[in-house]
């Protein structure tokens, strides 16, 4: 309807100068195929030696790291498997999909983390869209539960942290905005409406105090769980407690988008849409608009860049697209991302032991994971595809 006819308009006004930057989105799937077989060719090898070891992270002072299904990011990989079925209805991903989702199953009952959106619904939830599988719609239940574990009332939030409690008594993270498709998805699924009302609580607390007035996030909210006041405000991933990492503010674009989505609450667009002015209005993102990995790393230029935060927010702004009165600006920046991780990101075929990117930033005041590949990034990357392929196919067909 509308959105057709905005977004049309602004491809005929602007034709001539996005054309040739335009990401060949079937090429690029099949280039990300060739290295995805790479990559579990390297995996199997791997848990051969090892077979605690479940899903490959990253790449790190050249050896190939792989983690064990409680971490954070074992679900990434066999996410990854579902969209490559989705996209190609190749049975050979879904076998291959099955297969690795299983290796995480068990986390389903882990109530020691909040990452159980990224562990559990990524590769679960995109198992269930595209198979109606009963088996993998219990285990997103049984998440949704362990998840509820960690939600304090007072405070209004859920822990993300059980670490460090000598830095922080109840931390919760930006990041942790990604879990709450988790807890919506459940109440649909089961009709009971508790899991949504975490989700909502968790996103309007963290509207309230994880973001500063020009809609830039903080990283780290310390609570205090008596009053439910905040404690303090802190980063740990980002250059300072006052700066913007990247990644954070990425997460926050996303899980806004999405909680609007779910909702259908303005004041959820609102807030994406505040998001998306912060990022896109930088002038210290390169032309290319791949952030460097904190907006306020004062050796800026001469900091590694995070090509997972530009592949979350290229996610986010095609979601968003079809909801903002501004969506014909994000789909353009979203395509300026997308070509330009396509185009100068990937990794050379064969190399990098399979992973797709290069040049994400995990953790670097730790001097972890800098300019590497890693998972997630190649996870939300072919999201973005799917999901220009999705509106490109609904606007010119």
């Amino acid at each position: 309807m509308n959105l057709k006819i905005t977004i049309t308009a602004l491809s005929i006004l602007s034709f001539s100068v996005v054309k040739a930057q335009q990401t060949d989105v079937k090429k690029a799937f099949a280039s990300a195929a060739k290295q995805t077989e790479v990559l579990i060719k390297n995996v199997d090898s791997a848990r051969k030696v090892k077979p605690n070891l479940v899903s490959p992270r990253t790449v790190e002072n050249g050896l190939f790291k792989m983690v064990v299904s409680k971490d954070w990011t074992s679900g990434f990989f066999p996410a990854e498997l579902w969209y490559f079925y989705q996209y190609t209805k190749d049975k050979k991903w879904l076998n291959l999909a099955k297969k690795y989702t299983e290796d995480i199953k068990k986390e389903q009952f882990n109530t020691g983390t909040h990452d159980l959106g990224f562990m559990i619904y990524c590769p679960f939830g995109n198992g269930y869209r595209l198979t109606n599988d009963p088996a993998y719609k219990a285990v997103i239940i049984q998440a949704a539960k362990s998840l509820s574990t960690r939600f304090n009332a007072t405070a209004g939030v859920i822990k993300s942290w059980d670490h460090n409690g000598d830095k922080w008594k109840y931390p919760v993270i930006i990041d942790n905005m990604m879990n709450l498709e988790l807890l919506f998805e459940t109440t649909k699924l089961t009709g009971d409406s508790s899991f949504y009302k975490i989700a909502v609580k968790h996103a309007n607390t963290t509207m309230k105090n994880h973001f500063r007035p020009d809609f830039s996030s903080y990283h780290v909210i310390d609570y205090d769980t008596l009053t439910g006041n905040v404690r303090q405000k802190v980063t740990a991933q980002g250059y300072a407690n006052e700066s913007a990492w990247a990644r954070g503010q990425a997460w926050a674009l996303y899980g806004y988008t999405m909680c609007y989505v779910e909702t259908k609450n303005k004041a959820y667009l609102a807030q994406a849409d505040g998001i998306v002015g912060f990022i896109l209005n930088s002038k210290i993102t390169p032309a290319d608009g791949i952030p460097y990995w904190d907006y306020n790393d004062p050796k800026i230029p001469d900091v590694s860049r995070d090509a997972s935060a530009a592949a979350i927010t290229a996610s986010a702004l095609y979601e968003l697209a079809k909801y903002s009165i501004n969506g014909k600006k994000y789909k353009a920046a979203a395509d300026k991302i997308l070509y330009s991780l396509s185009s100068k990101y990937t990794s050379k075929p064969g190399e990098n032991y399979g992973f797709i990117l290069e040049h994400s930033t995990g953790h670097r005041p730790a001097k972890s994971e800098i300019d590497v590949p890693i998972n997630y990034a190649d996870y939300y990357y072919l999201e973005a595809l799917l999901r220009k392929k999705k509106m490109d196919d609904f606007i010119y067909n």
